[in-house]
C-alpha cells in the first residue's frame, strides 16, 4: 500500500459519460499545474493495441500480458505507445467499441492498475474516471463526483459531434447514453458508483468556468493546492 505521508496528492474526479469529467479534470490540472490521468484512454489504448496485433478481445490473460509491457505516455491533448502517437485513432469508433469489452476484463483492469498508480508523481495528479476514488485512488486527498442529466449529457454530446459533420440524432444519443449508465453501473468489476466520501457535483446547469471553480474551492479547503500530500488515514 502506497504511504500517503510520501505519496503525491491525488484528485479523483469520477463521474457517467457525458458529465463533463474529461474536461473539468483537464482544466484543474492545468490550473494547478498537475499531471492528469484520462483513465478511458488507456482502455482505448489497449483495444487499439489489442487489434492491431490480430488480437480477441476475450482473451483475458493475453491481453494482460500484453498491456503489462506496454509504453504509455499520456499528455494532456496527446497518448503515445511505445512511442507511437495514437491520439486520433483511438477515437475511431471501432475502438471505442473495443475499450467497453477490454475494460469488464478484470486481468486487463489489474494490468492498467500499476499504470494508472504510476502517474502519481509530484506535484500532483488529477485522476479522471469511473472508479478513480472507489477501486484505483481509493486514499485519494479529494473525491469528486460528477453527474448531470441523461437529457443534458446527450444534449452536450450530439453539440460535439455535429461540431464534427456527425449526423448521429439527439435521440439515438439519449438511448445510447441510457444504455452506457446501465452497463457501466451493473458491471461485476468496478461498476461505476458514488465513493462515500466523495463530493458530488451536479454540472447539468453549470458551466464549464462554475463547475472548475467548485472543484478549485474544494481544492484549497483541504490545503492541495500547494502540491503536497497531508497524512492521515486512508
Amino acid at each position: 500500500m502506497t504511504d500517503r505521508s510520501q505519496a503525491a496528492p491525488v484528485i479523483a474526479i469520477d463521474g457517467p459519460s457525458g458529465s463533463g469529467k474529461g474536461t473539468i479534470a483537464a482544466r484543474v490540472a492545468e490550473r494547478l499545474g498537475w499531471r492528469l490521468l484520462d483513465s478511458g484512454a488507456l482502455y482505448r489504448v489497449v483495444a487499439w493495441a489489442a487489434l492491431g496485433r490480430g488480437m480477441s478481445l476475450d482473451d483475458a490473460e493475453r491481453l494482460a500480458g500484453m498491456t503489462a509491457s506496454l509504453v504509455i505516455e499520456q499528455d494532456p491533448g496527446a497518448i503515445r505507445v511505445d512511442g507511437v502517437d495514437v491520439t486520433t485513432a483511438i477515437r475511431e469508433e471501432r475502438i471505442s467499441v473495443g475499450a467497453a469489452a477490454v475494460a469488464r476484463l478484470p486481468e486487463v483492469r489489474q494490468a492498467l492498475r500499476g499504470v494508472q498508480q504510476g502517474m502519481r508523481v509530484a506535484p500532483g495528479l488529477i485522476a479522471d474516471g469511473r472508479d478513480m476514488g472507489t477501486e484505483v485512488f481509493r486514499d485519494a486527498e479529494l473525491k469528486i463526483f460528477l453527474d448531470a442529466s441523461v437529457e443534458e449529457r446527450a444534449r452536450r454530446r450530439h453539440k460535439q459531434l455535429m461540431e464534427k459533420g456527425s449526423g448521429v440524432s439527439l435521440r439515438d444519443l439519449f438511448a445510447s447514453i441510457q444504455a452506457r449508465d446501465e452497463s457501466d453501473r451493473n458491471r461485476a468489476v468496478s461498476p461505476l458508483r458514488r465513493a462515500p466520501d466523495a463530493i458530488s457535483i451536479d454540472t447539468t446547469k453549470m458551466s464549464v468556468e462554475a463547475v472548475v471553480a467548485e472543484v478549485l474551492k474544494h481544492v484549497e479547503a483541504r490545503g492541495l493546492t500547494a502540491g503536497t500530500a497531508r497524512g492521515g488515514e486512508g
